[in-house]
């Protein structure tokens, strides 16, 4: 059998032929399939304003710099990728590490028990884990009771819905942000978004992805340099108002990701239905178990399950070998970031995160893509299985 990976993309004739037609078009980049992709995005989740940029660690670069102030305190989740958390000290923010709840996404108890004693706490970091939306009636609580800022990490939840809130809607939150890596929903090859509602945050969000230059007319505010002795705007002109960066992305990319949000739908319902499968079949097992059981809210970007090494005489790194030789790909999602020596050199690590720590120890990423074959996921649940009970204690 061929090597089976934890995730990867579906491209068909119709994602190649929308990215040739921009190829024979004037615009390669900073043309007119931009703004046709954020119409998509903010159509979709149902937030008011969308800006498509470079990758999802710019969506979250610049979403902070929207939101956060030098110095804020920021409460977020040790499980998610780095880019999360760097994003914080990109902005000049702290990040504060809160422990998970057994389904992986932040204990929002825990949350408000730190935001009850510490008001230098300016914002919250929501990562809607595995495509496991966070509970919106808590996070609007938060909002409305502590006055703080809210960023939704929705790079593994497009498409996820809680109560008819869907995820990057922004409905309880200041910002979200998408991504569309190919191993993500639907993939622009890199690339990602961040989604409000707020008009002053897309005007600086857009400002800041283009190096802080504008060359809207009614922006300008050096009028002697925007215009002639005679009142005529010099049509040469733009200004940098920000310290902005390049996080533009491009017209292919845009095409390939318009071409991919007609599938969305398509793919979400067959990641639910591998989820399903994975569900039914580990239901009866003593030692593989669901990171949380089957809900119809769930993207499901990540399958993970929990094995209960100590009761095994295979550790975690042996299984993911021995599944890799069965040409299977297994992976982590994550390894606990305050842990990271590079956050270790700044002071973290220390943290009391009982649960991440018995998390990371536990979990591991089934292979979970729309075009996983059934016989193909069948394989991979007959042979952890196999290898998992041959190995209790």
């Amino acid at each position: 059998m061929d090597f089976i990976p934890y995730g990867k993309q579906y491209i068909d004739k119709k994602d190649r032929r929308a990215v040739k037609e921009v190829l024979k078009s004037p615009f390669i980049t900073q043309g007119p399939k931009i703004k046709e992709f954020e119409e998509k995005i903010y159509e979709y989740t149902g937030a008011k304003y969308a800006v498509a940029v470079s990758n999802g660690t710019a969506a979250l670069h610049l979403a902070s710099l929207s939101i956060l102030n030098p110095g804020d305190k920021v409460l977020t989740s040790p499980n998610s990728f780095v880019a999360t958390s760097n994003a914080i000290l990109y902005a000049g923010a702290k990040p504060v590490f809160v422990d998970i709840k057994d389904d992986g996404n932040i204990d929002f108890e825990l949350c408000e028990e730190i935001l009850k004693n510490d008001p230098s706490i300016k914002a919250l970091y929501v990562v809607h884990f595995s495509g496991n939306p966070v509970e919106q009636e808590k996070l609007k609580v938060l909002k409305e009771k502590y006055g703080i800022k809210i960023l939704e990490d929705c790079a593994h939840s497009i498409g996820a819905e809680y109560k008819e809130i869907k995820a990057g809607s922004c409905k309880n939150s200041d910002c979200s942000i998408l991504s569309f890596h190919p191993v993500k929903h639907l993939t622009t090859g890199e690339g990602g978004a961040i989604t409000t509602n707020d008009e002053r945050i897309y005007e600086k969000l857009l400002l800041l992805r283009n190096h802080g230059i504008t060359k809207d007319e009614n922006r300008f505010l050096d009028k002697n340099m925007a215009y002639d002795e005679k009142g005529n705007l010099n049509p040469w002109y733009y200004e940098q108002q920000l310290l902005g960066f390049n996080y533009r992305i491009t017209d292919m990319q845009c095409a390939l990701g318009i071409s991919q949000f007609e599938k969305l739908d398509t793919f979400i319902k067959r990641r639910r239905d591998i989820a399903l499968k994975y569900d039914e079949e580990f239901e009866k097992e003593e030692f593989i178990k669901p990171l949380y059981g089957y809900n119809g809210r769930s993207s499901y970007h990540l399958y993970v399950v929990r094995i209960d090494f100590e009761k095994l005489f295979i550790t975690k790194a042996e299984l993911f070998y021995k599944m890799r030789e069965k040409s299977i790909g297994l992976q982590l999602h994550y390894i606990p970031i305050n842990k990271q020596p590079y956050y270790r050199s700044l002071g973290y690590g220390k943290e009391e995160t009982p649960k991440m720590d018995r998390y990371y120890k536990e979990a591991l990423s089934l292979p979970m893509y729309p075009s996983l074959e059934r016989e193909e996921q069948e394989y991979v649940i007959k042979t952890l299985k196999k290898l998992v009970n041959e190995n209790r204690k």
